[in-house]
């Protein structure tokens, strides 16, 4: 596609397993998109779902032409959908947002009308009220984001998930950094291009259920840490020389309490002594060999997800076949489709 007939907006949209919330997200995406008075696409990402999620995608297709499906072949989490998604797009301007409508579509065209009013390059979607999230999830995504702000820099906003806008000349600096497993909360504030900010409140996931538990919060704060700072090798030294300073002040008490006759009792200092020491020890060797087998993962420059299908790609631009799911009659499906497809009002596209 030339330059010419590149959409002004492309809205890249990371899915999987999203069946319940996909005609939602649909209602209310598509008339603000409609009101745009130019044109867009809205890139779906079907990270390998195992749900009626793609044959709902490309039921979509015939009432809204503007959908482009990407299917990858298998799961490959958030950050590989929205890197195939951010790599694929073609708009002047490109915008993240998650379909569960915990972040509203309303607020596209006021990141839009900022970024072309200000020359920005980057809008951030920024959350001013989260009383939707529990509060183990506010108490965790405080510690998070403070944790985030002393390791990779006061750039990176304590409210700003993945729903941004970006210019395509961001888009284009990103496609050529040679992160592994890029976590792009943190790696687009790291670039320091002119942004701006949009502020709202987080709603509740509109229907589903939650794609990111517990292991995965801990595996993105593992990635983040790791990617952007070498922080957790300096705690290492540091925890290291305190665990030396201590053995050495309880070697001088040993030796000053034997020359002055006293008898050291010795089970229960050097059991937690020893103990302690180990527990450092190991504790260092974990961190060293986080930081080595992200280095073996880089060195292999394995993909980080592979494509099944792009409905924009001329070579098969024929619609992709999918088969249906087996617990799901032939009658439903065709059902569901057709409510979730429903054309909005017509407006300029």
């Amino acid at each position: 596609m030339s330059a010419a007939d590149s959409p002004l907006l492309s809205v890249v949209v990371p899915m999987y397993n999203e069946e319940e919330v996909i005609p939602l997200f649909i209602e209310r995406l598509r008339p603000v998109l409609d009101t745009l008075g130019d044109s867009y696409e809205v890139l779906t990402v079907d990270d390998g779902s195992v749900d009626a999620t793609p044959q709902l995608l490309l039921g979509l297709r015939r009432v809204w032409p503007q959908v482009r499906v990407i299917r990858l072949r298998r799961n490959s989490g958030h950050q590989a959908a929205l890197t195939a998604g951010l790599h694929s797009a073609r708009g002047a301007y490109v915008v993240s947002i998650d379909a569960d409508l915990q972040d509203p579509p309303e607020k596209i065209l006021e990141m839009l009308t900022l970024a072309r009013a200000r020359n920005l390059d980057i809008v951030y979607g920024v959350r001013t009220d989260r009383s939707t999230d529990t509060f183990f999830k506010r108490i965790t995504a405080g510690l998070y984001y403070t944790v985030m702000r002393r390791c990779a820099g006061r750039a990176v906003s304590p409210n700003a998930g993945d729903f941004r806008l970006l210019s395509r000349a961001t888009v284009d600096v990103l496609k050529t950094l040679p992160e592994h497993q890029p976590v792009y909360r943190l790696l687009v504030p790291w670039m320091g291009f002119p942004s701006g900010e949009v502020t709202y409140a987080r709603e509740q996931r509109a229907a589903g259920r939650t794609k990111y538990p517990l292991s995965k919060m801990i595996r993105l704060a593992l990635d983040s840490v790791t990617n952007f700072s070498a922080s957790p090798l300096r705690l290492a030294t540091w925890l290291g020389m305190l665990t030396f300073a201590g053995c050495l002040a309880l070697a001088c008490f040993s030796v000053a309490r034997h020359l002055l006759g006293f008898t050291v009792p010795g089970w229960t200092s050097l059991f937690l002594v020893v103990l302690f020491t180990g527990g450092v020890q190991l504790v260092c060797l974990g961190l060293l060999g986080e930081y080595v087998g992200r280095i073996h993962s880089a060195l292999q420059r394995r993909p980080a997800y592979f494509i099944a299908y792009d409905t924009a790609d001329p070579a098969g631009a024929s619609t992709p076949t999918v088969p249906r799911l087996p617990t799901q009659p032939d009658a439903a499906a065709r059902n569901s489709t057709a409510a979730m497809a429903a054309p909005a009002k017509d407006g300029p596209r």
